[in-house]
């Protein structure tokens, strides 16, 4: 079996990664009670000479079920599973739920508040950011870039409590961005959303950056939600893109 790279169904065609498509394979198995709660998965060995796919795309997949509550990982006994469907995913000390409930009530009025305080120096740092998120191809470094964009926009705002309640959950965003450019491609629609926050702030329009920062965040939970419900299986197999294979990180 061979999951190095996979489409997914729908009104057309979508390229999923290695990884993405590992963890369908596994949560799939999961779900179907081939892995019973209390089981423990097979080895890393033996999975990667199943699947066919490279050790860290693997571990990817692992992660991943673990972050959405399917799995523990028990340090020298191998990967236990725990639960056999999807609540809601945990990236470090805090839930997706508990995460988006904080931030649509705490980045939305910043975003307006960042628009009408702004200063010069905010608006090139966040400028900076977004030429750099758009360069960069490493996808942990593109969501510890992501985490800092949020923290200037907050920044703008000139409330240091505001920066203060972002950066405490500073941790749990970056997980959370990793987990939805790898599972979900978000990145490129990322970038998109987050130009037009800084736009609406470079127009001092607070109507237009709340606007901005609320369709962001609605996006973000609409992936989130997806994720979870999602019951996808990989389709037919397309040309192979050894890059995907090779590189977990890509997107």
């Amino acid at each position: 079996m061979n999951l190095s790279d996979s489409q997914t169904g729908g009104t057309g065609p979508r390229r999923v990664s290695a990884t993405e498509a590992v963890l369908v394979h596994l949560r799939d198995a999961i779900e179907r009670g081939d892995y019973a709660i209390g089981d423990k998965l097979p080895s890393e060995a033996e999975l990667c000479r199943e699947l066919e796919v490279s050790r860290p795309v693997l571990r990817e997949a692992l992660r991943a079920l673990q972050t959405m509550g399917l799995t523990v990982s028990r340090t020298g006994k191998g990967t236990f599973v725990v639960a056999d469907a999807v609540q809601d995913p945990t990236f470090g000390d805090y839930t997706a739920g508990h995460l988006m409930e904080v931030r649509r009530h705490v980045e939305i009025p910043v975003a307006g508040y960042a628009a009408r305080r702004r200063t010069p120096e905010d608006l090139a740092r966040l400028r900076g950011l977004l030429a750099r998120m758009e360069r960069e191809t490493d996808t942990t470094a593109w969501a510890a870039m992501d985490t800092l964009f949020h923290l200037a926009v907050a920044e703008a705002a000139q409330n240091p409590v505001f920066r203060r309640v972002i950066e405490e959950i500073r941790d749990a965003l970056a997980r959370q961005s990793a987990f939805l450019n790898e599972l979900g491609g978000r990145r490129a629609h990322s970038d998109r959303e987050h130009r037009a926050i800084v736009e609406a702030l470079a127009a001092g329009s607070e109507q237009d950056a709340v606007r901005a920062m609320t369709h962001h965040l609605d996006r973000v939970g609409t992936t989130l939600t997806d994720i979870v419900r999602s019951a996808r299986t990989p389709g037919p197999r397309t040309t192979p893109e050894p890059a995907r294979h090779d590189n977990p990180q890509a997107v």
